[in-house]
């Protein structure tokens, strides 16, 4: 979430597990990579909303009582209600008794659907094959994960050479019996003979880093507490390293107290946390966030700092070389972008969008305090770079798909890397003297395989590919254009068996996200391949809000902006329906996160244009979403109810707070998870509590309620097949899919 393997529908959980993996992986190959920061006097006019459908049958669920309590709050002058304030206390025994009722009455449905038990058994088989991620060599040796197939949790090894018989470093299966402690960031230092390593416990931001011998295989006696990204930058002689890490919270509230004062530190080896030296914290600027780097000859410290989930940075920089030298203010403005890439020969290597929205790489010599262009803006989105073989691997967006090139250091182009296909490929990490790089690549109908690209041939080699329990070659997948509201150019991928009817009879599962500059591509998921078995189409929507297009397309939609990403959303579903593709009763909406406010704001103003919904895990409540946990960062995505011009819109569009009496709403099955410390589950339980009392129709309005689980990173296999098994038997039951 605002703060990322398989896709939807549960792609809540993919965006955080890919963002959390390629941070680890990059933290693993070296450190010198682009790191991100962390998740009115009158009533304004809301959005339209359809009509209760008439007549409106009565619903034929009998839902639990929920207590409306008396809270009204006075936002700049507007009286806003808010009965189900109980709801935000987790812990209280009403709360409790109120989780179980609900669960009760949605797992009392699903149990009557028949092809619940058939969908869970294929996703089994579907999920049950090999999964690598791309390997990070750190001195002689060599480190990845793997996941057999339905192992909760992947593994770490390690390996003297890529042919070799690898050997087990981390298993996070062996430390809790239903695999709810996940692995949530490694980084090896240089010479790979220590491993620090991040653990979660029921699906928490919060991480507990732990150091491991390589050699041994025991962890040392070092311990830090109270990080949320899983992240150490090693020095290069491997005796310390640098985190970012919050003061202990007061206890009872580790899950829905706000997070403030990000402190940087440097740990050094064989120490207590208590006497880490603390490298940057700045007291009057508590909302500031601290991330480190070290370029590749070990000499330059990097740290950006950040105030919100925006990519605006300043940057500071230190010469380890040097005896007692202190921090130097390079970026001392939020104006822009800068993400470090790696220092050669005293020049600084950063990806920009300062004055290029779609990103350039720029370098600034530190003797001569000059900065120059490197790669210009281009057409295409930059997302990152890496220095590989004394090369730039610069990695690009096409139209939402990956282009990856390969420049010298002085900017001129040698080559594009040819990737398997138009779909999504990530990874292109190592260090300067390497002469290899690897990367995955995927999409829709493809699951992640693993290559090894030579950086002296020019050449790709696969290095591991999956044998997944299906032939894929029945399914196939495209992108398509068409205008939206306004006539910007949207885009859709597609997935669906070959053969594909346009008679609007498909049953189609619309995805989106549409914020925080993340960008939507074409990735496998085993959930998606059981949707197509069973007769789907999957689409996922490239809406404004995304990283799909640089920061002018994301910028499009925050703010008072943030209108566009719901019209581009219903333009996608519309296109859907005018194409043939399918029709409002076949049309399910998913989204996880801020992806569950853009399916929670749509079903609310659109009813009529849904037959089912499946938020997950999302941002309902837009004028109290900043007074728990991380939600103040995202202020600068959505806006804050503080300001009375922002409360505004705020108003307008907050799924909570629009919710009509007596509107025929369309089937959802909501879902959250009890131990979620980024968006809270209060946002989920207050708007299902709303909806059951307004509903004019017959449709089920059900929520899941997870335990021991959280936003979704690190969730265990065996959860995460119930859970989409649980959707997408309710999607079959209330779209009238047959058995698959």
């Amino acid at each position: 979430m605002p703060k990322t393997e398989p896709p939807p529908l549960d792609l809540c959980y993919v965006l955080a597990m890919k963002l959390r993996t390629l941070l680890a992986l990059l933290a693993a190959c070296g450190g010198a990579h682009t790191k991100t920061a962390p998740m009115p006097p009158k009533e304004p006019p809301k959005p339209t909303v359809a009509t209760a459908r008439e007549p409106a049958p009565p619903t034929a669920f009998v839902y639990p009582v929920t207590r409306k309590g008396d809270v009204v709050d006075d936002y700049h002058g507007t009286r806003v209600a808010d009965p189900y304030r109980w709801l935000e206390d987790p812990d209280s025994a009403e709360t409790r008794a109120w989780v179980e009722a609900q669960n009760k009455l949605t797992f009392g449905f699903l149990d009557t659907i028949p092809q619940r038990g058939k969908i869970k058994e294929d996703l089994t088989r579907l999920w049950d094959y090999e999964r690598w991620s791309v390997p990070a060599r750190k001195g002689d040796r060599y480190f990845f994960s793997k996941n057999d197939g339905l192992q909760n949790q992947a593994v770490v090894y390690v390996a003297a050479s890529l042919d070799a018989e690898p050997r087990l470093l981390i298993d996070p299966n062996a430390l809790s019996p239903d695999g709810t402690i996940a692995l949530a960031g490694m980084s090896v230092s240089r010479d790979g003979k220590l491993a620090a390593y991040a653990l979660a416990s029921a699906g928490s931001d919060w991480t507990e880093m732990r150091v491991r011998e390589v050699d041994a295989g025991k962890d040392r006696p070092d311990v830090i507490k109270w990080m949320k990204d899983g992240e150490v930058t090693w020095t290069k002689d491997g005796k310390g390293f640098y985190y970012a890490a919050f003061d202990a919270p007061v206890a009872g509230q580790e899950l829905t107290a706000q997070n403030f004062n990000h402190k940087l530190y440097y740990h050094r080896l064989g120490t207590e946390q208590s006497a880490d030296k603390l490298v940057m914290f700045r007291p009057e600027h508590k909302e500031w966030f601290y991330g480190a780097q070290i370029s590749d000859d070990g000499r330059w410290l990097v740290v950006s700092v950040t105030k919100s989930t925006n990519p605006e940075n300043l940057v500071f920089y230190r010469d380890l070389h040097a005896k007692d030298a202190r921090l130097i203010e390079l970026i001392g403005e939020f104006k822009a972008n800068y993400g470090f890439v790696d220092a050669v020969g005293g020049k600084f290597y950063f990806r920009s969008n300062d004055g290029a929205p779609r990103g350039k790489l720029v370098a600034y010599d530190v003797a001569k305090k000059k900065w120059s262009e490197v790669v210009p803006e281009s057409a295409d989105s930059l997302l990152g770079a890496n220095v590989v073989d004394d090369k730039l691997l610069v990695i690009y967006l096409q139209d939402a798909h990956s282009a990856v090139r390969v420049v010298d250091l002085d900017g001129k182009p040698l080559r594009d890397i040819k990737l398997p296909g138009v779909g999504a490929a990530a990874g292109f990490g190592g260090e300067r003297a390497d002469r290899e790089t690897f990367y995955t690549y995927t999409d829709m109908v493809t699951p992640p395989s693993v290559y090894r690209y030579d950086m002296r041939a020019g050449e790709s080699k696969l290095w591991k590919g999956p044998r997944p329990a299906v032939d894929l070659t029945q399914f196939e997948t495209t992108q398509v254009f068409f205008p939206g509201k306004d006539g910007t150019r949207l885009s859709l991928f597609l997935a669906h068996k070959k053969g594909l009817k346009r008679d609007g009879q498909n049953p189609t599962m619309l995805y989106g996200y549409g914020g925080f500059n993340v960008p939507m591509e074409s990735t496998y998921s085993p959930t998606i391949t059981e949707w197509m078995a069973m007769g789907g189409v999957f689409a996922i929507a490239v809406l404004r809000g995304g990283g799909e297009y640089g920061e002018k397309w994301h910028r499009a939609g925050m703010l008072d902006r943030k209108q566009n990403v719901f019209d581009d959303f219903i333009a996608s579903a519309e296109f859907l329906i005018k194409d043939g593709i399918t029709s409002s009763k076949k049309l399910a909406i998913s989204g996880g996160s801020n992806g569950g406010l853009l399916v929670g704001a749509c079903l609310i103003q659109r009813p009529d244009l849904f037959g089912a919904a499946l938020p997950a895990v999302g941002v309902m409540d837009m004028l109290r979403f900043h007074k728990f946990t991380i939600g103040w960062a995202w202020a600068e995505e959505y806006g804050s109810s503080d300001n009375a011009d922002q409360f505004k819109f705020l108003y307008a569009y907050s799924p909570l707070h629009n919710v009509k009496a007596g509107t025929a709403y369309p089937p959802m099955l909501l879902t959250t998870a009890d131990h979620d410390d980024r968006v809270v589950p209060a946002h989920t339980f207050k708007l299902t509590a709303a909806l059951q009392a307004a509903q004019g129709g017959p449709a089920p309005i059900l929520v899941r309620i997870d335990v021991k689980a959280g936003h979704g990173a690190g969730k265990p296999t065996t959860k995460t097949i119930e859970e989409a098994a649980d959707k997408l038997a309710f999607v079959a039951k209330v779209l009238g899919m047959g058995t698959p």
